[in-house]
């Protein structure tokens, strides 16, 4: 029986998709929800699964094209798995001569001298080049193919860094930002991490991570300066009530800000389990549409690459953004003496045009404090 594979209902939000990659070729056979076709969008990639057992009889939608909700992907013929032929013969035939054994040196004696001459010219290694001359001797036509072979190369750009260079654009174009600094101890949290992380993994299942305690301590610090936790559109201010903080996630795909929902509500058990499984989905391609949706504040950690300090960009429409950097052992002064502590530069960048300069250095100031004293700030004092 022939069946059409369609493109799945897409989100309203979203209009349509481009075929991303074919798993499968015409005459394959399929397992039912097995993944034949990715189709990405610009916030996430769409798998669409086998509806049964059987066969891809035709591609209709090559990679690159563009599909809408509903459309024809492919022709699908329902049948059983063919039969095993059973193991291949790993032997060699008797009186096949095997392939000869090209090595490097071997190779650079064997290029012909007009294909040495190019070689030297251009600077190519032997090793470079698969000759097709008699016995793998190199000509000067292989070597020609090295020595012309572009040095650039112009891709299109995927739909997720179209979607994320027009995102950024918007910001810089819209938003009058502007970004603070401070600083943070984080000997107490490091503390507590390195005391409860054996008894926390074998509670929860999952490791104390450091990402958790900021969540906590800049979900605080919203409820006190909601300003920070608000949108603009048009000449209107939006105040969420909700805390809805986005977490930026590096993917194969590019940035993904999965959003963590409700964060009041959370324990430090439910944020660092939440975010082991967005940066899973990240990882593998399989963050829903909702999971990027509802935000009101975002969270980066450019520290996690090495970043010491850096201005990030807002995350429209949110009016804010909280930079996190490595840590560093620096030298400060505690109860008048010199130590070394595991100092982090925080920067908060945010939109001037509704959140004034002392609200966003309170706001970092509160986040600092909650990190360095964490105790009150889990106790809710």
């Amino acid at each position: 029986m022939s069946i059409e594979v369609k493109v799945p209902v897409l989100p309203e939000s979203v209009a349509d998709a481009t075929i991303a990659t074919w798993h499968k070729k015409v005459g394959d056979f399929v397992q039912r929800d097995e993944n034949i076709v990715d189709l990405e969008t610009d916030k996430v990639v769409l798998e669409v699964p086998a509806p049964v057992d059987g066969y891809i009889r035709e591609i209709i939608k090559p990679e690159g094209e563009t599909v809408t909700s509903d459309q024809v992907l492919a022709k699908f013929e329902e049948g059983e798995a063919p039969e095993s032929k059973g193991p291949v013969d790993s032997e060699t035939k008797e009186g096949h001569k095997s392939d000869p054994v090209v090595t490097k040196s071997s190779v650079a004696n064997g290029a012909s001298p007009a294909a040495r001459k190019i070689m030297t010219e251009n600077d190519i290694e032997p090793s470079q080049i698969k000759g097709t001359g008699r016995g793998g001797r190199i000509t000067k036509p292989n070597a020609m193919d090295i020595a012309n072979t572009p040095m650039e190369e112009r891709v299109p750009m995927s739909r997720l860094r179209q979607m994320i260079a027009g995102r950024m654009i918007e910001a810089q174009s819209t938003a009058a930002m502007l970004t603070s600094f401070n600083e943070v101890d984080l000997q107490a949290v490091m503390d507590i991490r390195k005391k409860y992380k054996e008894e926390f993994m074998e509670k929860h299942g999952v490791k104390l991570g450091l990402m958790s305690f900021f969540v906590k301590a800049a979900t605080e610090a919203l409820k006190k300066f909601p300003i920070i936790n608000a949108a603009t559109e048009g000449n209107d201010v939006i105040y969420h009530k909700m805390h809805n903080i986005g977490i930026a996630v590096a993917s194969p795909r590019g940035l993904v800000v999965p959003v963590l929902k409700n964060t009041a509500a959370m324990s430090l058990a439910d944020i660092d389990g939440g975010i082991r499984e967005y940066a899973l989905a990240a990882r593998d391609g399989k963050l829903a549409m909702d999971d990027l949706q509802g935000g009101t504040f975002t969270i980066t950690n450019g520290g996690s690459f090495g970043s010491l300090m850096s201005t990030p960009i807002l995350n429209t429409p949110q009016s804010a953004i909280l930079g996190m950097h490595t840590i560093k052992q620096r030298p400060v002064v505690v109860d008048g003496e010199i130590v070394a502590r595991p100092m982090m530069y925080l920067a908060l960048t945010y939109d001037h045009r509704i959140i004034d300069g002392k609200d966003a250095v309170l706001f970092l100031v509160a986040v600092k404090e909650a990190l360095e004293d964490p105790a009150r700030m889990l106790l809710n004092l």
